[in-house]
């Protein structure tokens, strides 16, 4: 094929054809010289007018990607009106754009906004650098500098001597530059501290810079510290960043420290603290088959060796932590803050003191020390872990016991204990309980007062249920200590706040609040208590347990075993000139009839239910055989609560709600009602917030709860409802039409106002 598509080449063609050559043999002779160096800082400066001739340029400048910031900074430049260039990798900027985009920009105007639009309409020209500088930028070039998968940096070129746009020879010429100039700095990494190395990962992401890593290699040396503790802590480089480079340089999963992390009981007993300590190494679980086991060096052939010889009779896994999180892993695995017995000790006391074991239960008694220990170190692990229930779990067969604690309503693994202890602790569990150790068939209730046995001043409501294969489970609720919180810390939406303190300041009537288990309906009415205790009210209180204690409350614990029950309790209440009486439950017919009578002449009586809504509970008490007229004039409100898991205040981050989001959490909430009561006009400066995950929140993004509310009124027309025994729906409408908010409306509110997230009010709410 001809060189020319012409027949006759002019003078013209063949000139431009001598142009391109000499063009193309002065970049390769520029590459060849940044191939060769062995500093590109030095060899830039001095190609630095050869590169500017080729291109007929008037100024240079190479960006390097700052991971840690997101930002590019010149690491080489023409002009001297300012030291360092710094710009976001963002649309605010040419070459931030570039980087962001990753891709070539050629513009013939940058002062256009018309053609900055038309390569994409989020591109910007920052004009605050001429402004400072004085001197005008006209004609742009940029491309990223790139090498394999990592970004490294950006070329610029601005203004052509002639005014004319950069060719598109020019952006051949620029992308085959960026190109040499990727491997080189990508090379001049490799080359610095003995490459590979396990920061790698770190300098392709520019997160940190040769000079940061070799000053943090010589710091850690002087001071004996891990090099990956000094660059967290000086360089705040994430501890996620510092284990995906761990992780791919040694090939093995990457396990970062949380104290929720469950305590592998019948692992720890094998080996000694202070040998894992020394070693830096800790078994973290059994998983399909295998033990998995943190280690700061899974290259380490010795430390393999040692650890395979304790756990012969199992494979074993590894996985790469950093030292001071195995140190927490020994700790929180071993001892607590008061330096009590570990599970690890209790564990190894158990085996040494167990005699004989058959295939069923271990001849350890539940009277024996180490049980003791167990137990008592269960209890107040979870009590300092603001657990408010403990799930003893036993499997069949020779499969380990589970302990697992809820915490803020979400249940977690505390750790695992050998099969052959599960009988000796249930047992221990049971007689500190008063139950009785022999009946294994029934289900028993019973309370534990943990003074006697523990120190502290811990009171648990304990439940054995009998399970499959001859076992019991055995749940503890750890009842709520001191003061009630006030009732201006429960959560309450302000409509909600001020109607309910209508209704508790009545001088009769009954209030009821509902919900399931461990929704706070005892903590809610012992704060609405709290607000109308006053010297001149008698309050009587009749509980199952006595939860929360307060002055000034005469408080009942009934027990229903004597035949001492709710019904007995109340009417002893009223012939003990009551002004105000609290029953822990109407679970029965009885109950509710002296309830209402009791509201119905004088009295203002609170109590609970176990209903899904505020309506269902109306309909509930009247199947429960409740005249409906006396039920009619003695409602005053029901109260029905749940707890929703609250974003932890020192990360949560804000964001720009889209248009999408902001229309399902309207439509959830129902648009009507959404106008009616909140009225949020969608705009792009609208905020909500989402988890992220720190330290004080354990990674999750939540931390604590709080209340969201559905308060039906006994309003007039709610009242005639009732009276004619109208229909759930019927009753829930009039009640919304009276300005009731539905738990999940005032979950979006709560939504809107930055506590929680949809997610988690959808986990405790329909509709």
């Amino acid at each position: 094929m001809p060189l020319f598509p012409e027949s006759n080449p002019t003078p013209a063609s063949i000139q431009s054809l001598q142009s391109e050559v000499i063009y193309r043999r002065k970049l390769q002779e520029i590459g060849n010289r940044i191939n060769a160096a062995a500093n590109l800082d030095e060899i830039l400066v001095n190609l630095k007018d050869e590169i500017i001739k080729l291109f007929d340029a008037e100024r240079i400048t190479i960006y390097v990607v700052d991971g840690r910031r997101k930002e590019l900074v010149s690491r080489f430049k023409s002009g001297n009106e300012i030291a360092e260039i710094r710009i976001p990798i963002s649309a605010g900027s040419i070459a931030g754009f570039t980087a962001f985009r990753q891709r070539i920009v050629n513009i013939r105007n940058c002062y256009d906004d018309a053609e900055l639009t038309a390569i994409d309409p989020t591109l910007k020209f920052d004009k605050s650098w001429d402004q400072k500088t004085g001197f005008v930028t006209r004609q742009v070039l940029t491309c990223p500098i790139g090498h394999q998968k990592y970004l490294l940096g950006v070329i610029q070129l601005i203004n052509r001597n002639n005014n004319q746009p950069f060719s598109a020879m020019d952006e051949r010429s620029i992308q085959e530059l960026a190109g040499i100039l990727g491997i080189a700095i990508y090379n001049q990494k490799r080359m610095s501290i003995g490459r590979p190395s396990k920061f790698d990962y770190l300098l392709d992401q520019n997160l940190i810079t040769l000079k940061e890593l070799e000053k943090t290699v010589l710091e850690a040396r002087q001071r004996k510290e891990s090099i990956e503790s000094i660059l967290i802590r000086q360089l705040k480089i994430p501890k996620k960043q510092i284990g995906q480079s761990l992780s791919q340089f040694y090939r093995v999963p990457f396990v970062e420290y949380t104290p929720n992390t469950p305590i592998p009981g019948d692992l720890i007993c094998r080996v000694k603290p202070a040998f894992m300590r020394s070693n830096i190494w800790v078994p973290l679980k059994s998983e399909n088959g295998s033990i998995v086991i943190a280690i700061d060096n899974p290259l380490d052939i010795e430390k393999i060796d040692r650890i395979k010889s304790i756990f012969k009779q199992e494979p074993v896994q590894f996985q790469v932590a950093l030292e001071e999180d195995i140190i927490n892993f020994i700790k929180l695995f071993t001892h607590d803050e008061k330096e009590q017995a570990g599970i690890d000790e209790i564990l190894s006391r158990l085996q040494a003191e167990e005699q004989e074991i058959d295939d069923t239960e271990s001849g350890m008694g539940e009277e024996d020390s180490a049980v003791v220990q167990l137990v008592n170190k269960i209890i107040l692990d979870a009590y300092v872990r603001k657990a408010s229930d403990i799930h003893f779990e036993p499997y069949p067969g020779k499969e380990n016991a589970v302990v697992r604690f809820r915490v803020d309503g979400s249940c977690f693994t505390y750790q695992t204990i050998p099969w052959n202890y599960r009988n000796a602790i249930v047992s221990r569990i049971k007689i500190m309980a008063e139950l009785d150790i022999a009946e294994r068939r029934k289900p028993q209730d019973g309370k534990i007062k943990f003074k006697k046995y523990g120190g502290k001043d811990i009171e648990l409501r304990v439940a054995t249920v009998p399970t499959q294969g001859g076992l019991e489970d055995v749940v503890m609720r750890i009842l709520a200590a001191g003061e009630p919180l006030p009732l201006n810390k429960m959560g309450f939406a302000q409509k909600n706040y001020d109607r309910f303190i209508s209704a508790i300041s009545k001088p009769y009537g009954i209030i009821f609040v509902c919900g399931p288990t461990g929704s706070g309906k005892t903590t809610t009415l012992h704060s609405a208590l709290g607000y109308i205790n006053k010297v001149e009210t008698k309050i009587w209180t009749a509980e199952d347990p006595v939860e929360i204690t307060q002055r000034g409350l005469r408080q009942v614990q009934v027990q229903p075993r004597i035949g001492f029950d709710f019904p007995t309790a109340m009417r002893a209440f009223l012939r003990a000139d009551p002004d105000v009486i609290m029953v822990g439950e109407m679970r029965d017919k009885e109950t509710t009839r002296i309830g209402i009578e009791a509201s119905l002449t004088g009295h203002l009586v609170f109590s609970t239910l176990h209903t899904n809504s505020a309506p269902e509970s109306i309909t509930r008490l009247l199947d429960m055989g409740m005249d409906p007229f006396n039920f009619a004039d003695a409602i005053l409100c029901i109260l029905a609560q749940r707890l929703v898991a609250t974003l932890c205040k020192d990360c949560k981050k804000s964001y720009s709600a889209s248009r999408e989001e902001y229309d399902e959490l309207v439509r959830e909430y129902d648009a009507q009602s959404f106008i009616k009561n909140l009225n949020i006009p969608y705009s792009p400066d609208l905020k909500l917030y989402k988890p992220d995950g720190c330290d004080a929140c354990n990674n999750t993004g939540y931390r604590g709860r709080m209340g969201i509310h559905e308060l039906l009124m006994g309003t007039d027309s709610v009242k005639k409802l009732i009276q004619t025994q109208a229909r759930m729906e019927e009753i829930r409408n009039q009640a919304i039409e009276d300005g009731m908010t539905t738990l999940k409306q005032d979950g979006i509110q709560k939504v809107f106002e930055g506590h929680t997230t949809l997610m988690q009010v959808r986990k405790v709410c329909i509709k």
